[in-house]
C-alpha cells in the first residue's frame, strides 16, 4: 500500500511539463524516496511491468531508472526481486535544514560587493565602446589560427612568452621599471595577482599595512589569506608611515597605490618613496606597488616613475593591470618580482595554480608588438583628459566650496564633503537617476572616521553631457 500512494505521488509529477525525459524523472523521484526514508531498508518493488502500467510509460524506461539505481547502490536486484538497499543513514541526507552557513570570513564579504556597471560616474570603469575590437578582433582570431595542443592545455607557469616579453618592454618604456621578461609574471588578474604575493610571501598571522581609506577587494583577499590588517593614515603626500612603526608593529607586507592613491587620488612623494624603500629593506619586508591607474596621466610634466624602479633589486612587487587600457573583463594582470626571488617565486607560483588564458595571452602579446595598444591609449588619452576637466568645472559650479581630490592620474575624482554628510544614503538617492557614485566612507576600515564625499568616475560620460549629470547629482543631495 506505502508502494501504491507512492506511485499514485510519482505518476502526477510525471505529468507535469519539463524538459527532462521521463525515465530520468522517475529515476530522481524513486531516489528521492530513498534519501527521504519514505523507501526504507528492505522495501520491495513491484515489477518493472508493474511500475510501466501505472505510469503509464514504456517498460524500457522504468528498467532504466532501475539499473541505475541498482548501479549506484540505492537498490539490489537478486532472484527475490527488486528491494531497497540497506542504508540506515540515508534519512539524514535529505532535506536542507541543519546546513552550515558561511565561515566567519565569508560572512563578513557579504554586502561588499561592488555593482558592476558602465552608468556615468562608475569608478574606474574605460570607455568600452571606443576600444579597438577589430584590431582586438584579428589578434585573437590569428592567436586561434596558430593554437596547437599545447596551447590547449595549461599555460606556462609564469606565462606566454612572448607577452612577458612585450610587458616587459611596455613597462620599461611606460613606468620606469627595471626588469627582464623572466621577472614578469602574468596572472589571471589583479586579485589573483595579490593573492600570490599573500600566500608565497607571507604567513598567515603575518601583518601587513594598508592605505586607509583603501581598496576594499583588497583588504579582503589580504584577509582571505590570513594576513592580519593595520591600516595607515593617507594625507596629501600619499601613505603617511611614522618612523617608529616599523620598530613597534612591524609588517612583512605594505600594499600602497603610489601613483595615484585610491581613492583620495594623493602621489607619493619623493621623500616618503626613498623613507618606504628604507624601512622596508631595513624591517624584512616586502612593498607591494599597486600601480593600477598609471595608464592616464593628466599632470603637467612627466609622471614620477615607478616605485619598483627607484633602486635596482629593491624589496618592491610591482602589480599592474589590463583592465583600463584594454577591458576589465580580460582578467589578465602581471607582478613583476626582483630578480634574486623570480626564481623561488615562480617555482612556489606553478605549485599553488594552474595557470590558463593562453591563446588570449598570445593575442594581446601580438596586440602590443603590433602597436595597436599604444594607438588606442593616444587615442583614450586626451578624451579623458576632457572629460576630467568638464566634471571638475561642473562640480565647481554645482558645488561650490567643496573639496575635489585627486585626478592627476587615472579615472576618477572625489568629491569630498563635510564628516556629517551621510554619502550612502546619498549614493543610494544617486541611483534612481541612471547615474552611479560610490560613497566615499565605504573604503574606510573605520567607516565612523572615514571621509565623506563621493568616488566619481569619468571614463564612461561624454564630455557634452557631465554638466547635466552633475546636475543630478546635486538634485539628489538637496
Amino acid at each position: 500500500m506505502l508502494f501504491d500512494a507512492l506511485l499514485d505521488e510519482i505518476n502526477g509529477r510525471l505529468a507535469e511539463p519539463g524538459d527532462v525525459p521521463r525515465q530520468e524523472r522517475l529515476y530522481r523521484l524513486l531516489k528521492d524516496a530513498v534519501l527521504a526514508g519514505r523507501l526504507g531498508p528492505g522495501a520491495r518493488l513491484p515489477a518493472t511491468r508493474t511500475v510501466a502500467a501505472r505510469c503509464r510509460m514504456a517498460r524500457n524506461c522504468v528498467a532504466y531508472a532501475f539499473e541505475a539505481l541498482v548501479a549506484e547502490g540505492f537498490l539490489v536486484a537478486d532472484r527475490q526481486g527488486t528491494r531497497v538497499a540497506e542504508l540506515p543513514r540515508a534519512a539524514a541526507l535529505a532535506g536542507g535544514e541543519g546546513l552550515p552557513g558561511l565561515s566567519r570570513r565569508g560572512a563578513g564579504l557579504r554586502g561588499r560587493s561592488v555593482q558592476h556597471t558602465v552608468l556615468p560616474f562608475a569608478p574606474g570603469v574605460p570607455d568600452l565602446n571606443l576600444f579597438p575590437w577589430q584590431a582586438w578582433s584579428r589578434c585573437l582570431q590569428r592567436a586561434w589560427g596558430e593554437v596547437r595542443a599545447r596551447e590547449l592545455n595549461y599555460a606556462p607557469p609564469g606565462g606566454e612568452p612572448a607577452l612577458r616579453a612585450a610587458v616587459a618592454h611596455f613597462l620599461a618604456g611606460w613606468r620606469g621599471v627595471r626588469c627582464t621578461p623572466d621577472e614578469v609574471f602574468i596572472l589571471a588578474g589583479a586579485q589573483q595577482a595579490l593573492e600570490a604575493c599573500a600566500r608565497l610571501l607571507a604567513d598567515p598571522g603575518d601583518r601587513v599595512w594598508v592605505e586607509e581609506p583603501g581598496y576594499p577587494v583588497a583588504r579582503a583577499t589580504l584577509q582571505g589569506a590570513g594576513l592580519v590588517l593595520e591600516g595607515v593614515p593617507v594625507d596629501g603626500d600619499g601613505i603617511c608611515i611614522q618612523p617608529a612603526d616599523w620598530h613597534t608593529r612591524p609588517p612583512r607586507l605594505v600594499c600602497v597605490t603610489p601613483a595615484h592613491q585610491f581613492p583620495l587620488g594623493s602621489v607619493l612623494s619623493l621623500e616618503r618613496r626613498l623613507a618606504l624603500m628604507a624601512g622596508a629593506r631595513a624591517a624584512g619586508a616586502w612593498v607591494i606597488e599597486d600601480d593600477y591607474d598609471c595608464d592616464f596621466y593628466h599632470g603637467a610634466g612627466r609622471p614620477l616613475p615607478a616605485l619598483q624602479g627607484l633602486v635596482a633589486d629593491g624589496p618592491v612587487i610591482y602589480l599592474g593591470t589590463f583592465s583600463k587600457l584594454m577591458y576589465p573583463g580580460l582578467r589578465l594582470a602581471y607582478l613583476v618580482l626582483p630578480r634574486s626571488l623570480a626564481p623561488d617565486f615562480g617555482e612556489a607560483l606553478a605549485g599553488w595554480q594552474r595557470a590558463g588564458q593562453a591563446v588570449e595571452q598570445r593575442a594581446l602579446a601580438q596586440f602590443m608588438e603590433s602597436g595597436a595598444l599604444l594607438r588606442h591609449h593616444r587615442q583614450m588619452a586626451p578624451v579623458y583628459r576632457a572629460r576630467q576637466e568638464a566634471l571638475r568645472a561642473a562640480l565647481a559650479a554645482h558645488f561650490p566650496g567643496w573639496s575635489v581630490r585627486g585626478g592627476v592620474a587615472g579615472l576618477h575624482l572625489v568629491l569630498e564633503g563635510a564628516a556629517s554628510l551621510d554619502d550612502r544614503a546619498w549614493a543610494q538617492a544617486i541611483a534612481t537617476r541612471s547615474v552611479v557614485a560610490r560613497p566615499l566612507s565605504v573604503y574606510g576600515m573605520e567607516p565612523l572616521v572615514s571621509p565623506r564625499g563621493l568616488v566619481l568616475g569619468y571614463g564612461v560620460a561624454d564630455a557634452r553631457q557631465i554638466p547635466a549629470l552633475v546636475a543630478r547629482l546635486a538634485e539628489a543631495r538637496f
